[in-house]
C-alpha cells in the first residue's frame, strides 16, 4: 500500500512538472497562440446595425435559430472572451418563421428542402408583431430596411404598417417614434457593426428592375418600395449613422454591399434552359415569322437599326439550350406600330430564381400559350442588362461612400463585395469545407438565394473578425464554419 502511495505521488509530481510555469500558454481561440487580446478596442457594449443580414434572416424568414446564428451574434461570442457583454436579440416567437399582424399573417414560413426543391414549412407563425418586446436590443438588425430608413422616427410605428413603417422594428422599437439609429445610439456602444445598403439595390434587382432609378433624387419620401436610392442621399446617410455612431468614442467595423451578379437568385436559372425538338422549333418560329417581319418592315422605314433587329429577331433550334423570350422596356418603343418590346435573353441577363418554376408552365392549361416561349416573360421575372449596369453604378458609388467614409473614421472595414466574388467563383476553403454559391448545394445561402445559410454566416463573422484584428491589433481566430450546417431541416428538434 505505501509503495502505491509513493508511485501516485511521483506521478502527480510529474503532471504538476510537465504543466508548470515553465511551458508556454497556448490559447486555442487566437490566430498566434498567444493569449487572446481586445488590442485597442472595448467590446464590452456591442451593437449590431443593419438589415436582414444583421438579424440573421435566412430561408426566407426571420426565426430564433437563424438569429441565435446571426454573424452579429457569432461575434459577440468572441468579443465575450476579451471581455465583452450580453447581447440581447429580439428573438422571435418560434422556429416556423412568418409574422402575424392583428393575428394576421403578413409574412410566410420559412423555407427547407423536401428532398427535391425548396417548400414552406407547414403551420401558422406565432410571432404577433403587436406584442411589442421590452429592449433594449444589441441586435439592430430589421430585414427589409434601407439606409435611410434608419434614420426615420415612424418606422416603427405600428400605424404605418403596410406603408413605411417596418413590422420587424415596431415589435422591439423603444417607442412609436424612435428610430433605429436612436436607439443603437441610446445604449451608448462601445463598438459597434454597421452592414447597410444592400436593400437599396436590392428590391431593385429582385422585382426584375420594375422601381425606379432614384439616382439625381435626393427626397426618400418620393421612393417606391423598390427604387434604387440616390448615391448622393445613400452618402449623406451613411455619414450620418457612423458620425453618431461614433460621436462618444466608439470603434466599430462596417462592410460595403456585394454585387448582385454573385447571389443564387440571379444565378442559378440560366438565360437558356428551353429544349425544344425539330418540331416544336419549327412551330415557334412560324409563330413568330409575324414579329420578325415587323421588325424588318420597322427598319426598312428607319424606326430601327440592323443591330437592334438583329437582337430583337426571334428564333428557336432544335436544341436543349434556347432561350427564353422577354419583354424588355430598354428596346425601341414600337408598340403604336403593333410591335411589341420582344427579344430572347442573352447571358448578360439575369433570370430571378422564382423562375425555375414558372418557365415552361402553360397559361391556363393552353398547351400553346408557353411562358418564356410563346408567352414573353414580363419584367418581373427578369434583370436585364441595363438594369444590371444600374445596379452595379450604385452599388459601386455606394462602396466609395462606405470606404471613404470607414477610412476618414478609422474603422475596421469588410470588403463584402470581394468575399462574395469569391465565394461565386471557385468558393472559399476554410476548416476542410469549401463555401460556394451553388443553388442549395453550395454552402453559403439559405434557400432563398439572397441570404446566407448558417455556414455563410459563420464565414462572415470570420471575415468581420479578420478585419477588427487588422485594425485594432486584436488576434481572434474566430470559428470552424465546418461546424455549421448549409441546411436547416423540417423539424426544429433536429437543429
Amino acid at each position: 500500500m505505501i509503495k502505491n502511495f509513493k508511485w501516485l505521488l511521483l506521478v502527480s509530481l510529474t503532471f504538476v512538472a510537465c504543466n508548470s510555469d515553465d511551458e508556454p500558454f497556448v490559447d486555442p481561440n487566437s490566430t498566434d497562440g498567444t493569449p487572446l487580446t481586445a488590442g485597442t478596442a472595448d467590446f464590452s457594449k456591442y451593437v449590431a446595425l443593419g438589415n436582414s443580414l444583421t438579424a440573421g434572416f435566412s430561408d426566407n424568414a426571420l426565426f430564433i435559430a437563424g438569429q441565435q446564428g446571426s454573424y452579429p451574434n457569432i461575434l459577440a461570442s468572441q468579443f465575450s472572451l476579451v471581455g465583452g457583454g450580453e447581447f440581447k436579440i429580439p428573438l422571435m416567437a418560434d422556429n416556423t418563421g412568418g409574422l402575424l399582424f392583428g393575428g394576421n399573417p403578413i409574412a410566410g414560413t420559412r423555407l427547407y428542402f423536401n428532398g427535391s426543391a425548396p417548400a414552406s414549412v407547414p403551420g401558422v407563425p406565432t410571432t404577433e408583431v403587436t406584442n411589442v418586446l421590452s429592449g433594449p436590443f444589441n441586435n439592430m438588425g430589421v430585414p427589409g430596411a434601407k439606409s435611410f430608413h434608419l434614420l426615420s422616427n415612424t418606422y416603427g410605428s405600428p400605424a404605418g404598417i403596410g406603408t413605411f413603417a417596418n413590422p420587424y422594428f415596431v415589435r422591439f422599437a423603444s417607442s412609436t417614434s424612435a428610430s433605429m439609429l436612436g436607439d443603437a445610439v441610446a445604449q451608448n456602444p462601445t463598438f459597434f457593426s454597421l452592414w447597410i445598403g444592400n436593400n437599396d439595390v436590392l428590391s431593385y434587382a429582385t422585382s426584375g428592375g420594375t422601381g425606379v432609378n432614384q439616382t439625381g433624387n435626393a427626397n426618400p419620401a418620393t421612393y417606391g418600395g423598390n427604387d434604387i436610392t440616390d448615391p448622393t442621399l445613400f452618402a449623406g446617410v451613411y455619414n450620418t449613422l457612423v458620425d453618431q455612431l461614433t460621436a462618444n468614442g466608439a470603434k466599430g467595423v462596417v462592410a460595403n454591399i456585394p454585387y448582385v451578379t454573385t447571389i443564387p437568385y440571379f444565378t442559378t436559372v440560366p438565360h437558356n434552359p428551353i429544349p425544344l425538338n425539330a418540331t416544336a422549333a419549327a412551330q415557334l418560329n412560324s409563330g413568330y415569322t409575324a414579329y420578325n417581319n415587323g421588325l424588318l418592315f420597322a427598319q426598312s422605314n428607319g424606326l430601327l437599326t440592323a443591330a437592334e433587329v438583329a437582337r430583337r429577331t426571334i428564333s428557336f433550334s432544335a436544341s436543349n439550350t434556347n432561350a427564353v423570350v422577354i419583354v424588355d422596356s430598354y428596346l425601341t418603343n414600337l408598340n403604336g406600330f403593333g410591335i411589341p418590346s420582344l427579344r430572347q435573353a442573352t447571358n448578360e441577363d439575369l433570370i430571378v430564381l422564382p423562375a425555375r418554376t414558372f418557365i415552361g408552365t402553360t397559361v391556363g392549361g393552353n398547351p400553346a400559350q408557353i411562358n418564356g416561349v410563346s408567352v414573353p416573360l414580363a419584367d418581373s421575372w427578369v434583370l436585364s442588362k441595363e438594369e444590371v449596369q444600374e445596379v452595379r453604378v450604385a452599388t459601386d458609388a455606394y462602396n466609395a461612400a462606405i470606404e471613404s467614409i470607414a477610412d476618414a473614421k478609422g474603422l475596421a472595414f469588410v470588403n463584402a463585395n470581394v468575399l462574395q466574388t469569391q465565394i461565386a467563383t471557385g468558393g472559399i476553403s476554410a476548416n476542410n469545407v469549401t463555401v460556394t454559391s451553388a443553388y442549395v448545394t453550395g454552402g453559403g445561402f439559405s434557400l432563398d438565394g439572397v441570404h446566407p445559410s448558417p455556414r455563410g454566416y459563420a464565414l462572415i463573422a470570420n471575415k468581420f473578425l479578420e478585419a477588427i484584428n487588422e485594425t485594432y491589433g486584436s488576434n481572434f481566430r474566430g470559428v470552424n464554419i465546418g461546424l455549421y450546417r448549409i441546411l436547416y431541416p423540417l423539424d426544429p428538434a433536429n437543429f
